[in-house]
């Protein structure tokens, strides 16, 4: 247990200092002005302060703390990665005016965000989760965002179900293999866009639940989460729902830019990436303990913490307090609101004044049980170990 003690007294470090003090625990020297004095970049400027670790300009973590054990993710709260700057905050001033462009189907066509709409709405709640969520729990210092368990949140999107517009514009072309969505950031000049273009490619079964969608948590989609409007593709991994999205395409082959191509493959440490690597999509069964996290009173202790199924729904959760020596069944306390979403579970235990080593273990209705460990990979990505996830409570 050695190896899992000391990572998890990392990140309760992490989840307990301030923000500057977050980053410095990480080991992160911070790119630009609101990294190293902990203040929230302007286009996330009404998020929780207090909530979040300011890791970059691009990237904000929700603090394990604060994830708590809500069914849905307030806004205010959920973490932020982008790979690029965000387009103008204007973007979002007028949302029905945004244009899509829709290729590889029957009859092609360009349409706006507002006539979109007129195709149908509908309302998924889904886990949202990085690719790099648990990177700080690998040993080889894997490059990258160091995301304890704060890259992932559990919210409510609200969208054109992508699948009517595909089948209202003629249907698929008979070649295509892959769901292919393009963001609308602007790229800088003199650069091959495909070494930076946000473009990503999923197997076309994702059509079937994938939605264009411009709502979350029943408030308009803000610049921080894609907004005006994003592809939202459940039971995938963030980088795959992208942003600010211009472009969809049914294609036969998957995109060449390089967040496709080499990047977001899991590879061994010290390889370099190539499209034969198997890709971040969908998410595994995954859970981790949320509170409590400081020193809890000898007696009944309520643990409480967060499930997802991945890309399956969740079917049951377990608590250990000795490392996994012994397991406890935990209660699914939140509402079942579909396979893609994330439950919050709680166990009501006695613990005498101690040392404990505090553990959860999902499993999903495939029969997927959440692993002790994760073997590392070179860019740190989709750590589910339950070991690294513990925490360490002192009992007085």
């Amino acid at each position: 247990m050695a190896r899992g003690i000391s990572l998890n007294r990392r990140t309760f470090l992490i989840s307990t200092s301030g923000a500057a003090a977050g980053v410095a625990a990480t080991g992160l020297a911070g790119t630009g002005a609101h990294a190293q004095d902990g203040a929230l970049p302007e286009y996330a400027a009404w998020k929780d302060p207090d909530a979040l670790i300011v890791h970059t300009d691009r990237t904000l973590e929700t603090r394990r703390e604060a994830i708590g054990a809500p069914p849905i993710t307030p806004a205010r709260e959920l973490f932020v990665r982008n790979n690029l700057p965000t387009p103008p905050l204007s973007a979002t001033d007028d949302p029905d005016v945004w244009e899509i462009a829709f290729e590889g189907v029957a009859s092609p066509a360009t349409m706006t965000l507002g006539e979109l709409k007129r195709y149908g709405v509908t309302s998924t709640p889904a886990v949202l989760q990085c690719s790099g969520n648990g990177r700080a729990f690998f040993d080889h210092e894997a490059s990258g965002t160091q995301w304890s368990v704060g890259a992932a949140g559990n919210v409510v999107w609200t969208g054109v179900p992508l699948a009517r517009v595909v089948e209202a514009m003629g249907g698929a072309a008979a070649e295509a293999r892959f769901l292919t969505g393009t963001g609308g950031e602007d790229l800088p000049p003199g650069i091959d866009p495909l070494t930076i273009l946000v473009e990503r490619s999923v197997p076309i079964e994702a059509l079937d639940d994938a939605l264009l969608a411009y709502e979350m948590n029943g408030e308009p989609l803000p610049i921080a989460h894609g907004g005006p409007v994003r592809l939202v593709v459940p039971g995938y991994f963030g980088v795959n729902n992208v942003k600010y999205v211009r472009r969809i395409a049914l294609t036969p082959a998957e995109s060449e830019a390089k967040i496709q191509r080499t990047s977001y493959r899991i590879r061994p440490v010290g390889v370099e990436g190539d499209p034969s690597q198997p890709s971040m999509w969908t998410m595994t069964v995954k859970s981790w303990i949320t509170a409590p996290l400081h020193e809890p009173s000898s007696g009944a202790v309520v643990i409480q913490g967060v499930a997802m199924g991945g890309a399956s729904a969740l079917s049951s959760v377990e608590v250990s307090t000795d490392g996994g020596e012994t397991w406890q069944a935990a209660e699914l306390t939140g509402p079942d609101m579909g396979r893609f979403a994330w439950r919050p579970f709680a166990l009501v235990t006695t613990l005498e004044p101690g040392r404990y080593t505090v553990a959860s273990r999902a499993t999903n209705a495939d029969g997927d049980e959440q692993p002790r460990d994760f073997d590392p990979n070179e860019r740190g990505y989709g750590h589910n170990g339950w070991d690294a996830h513990a925490v360490e409570l002192t009992v007085s």
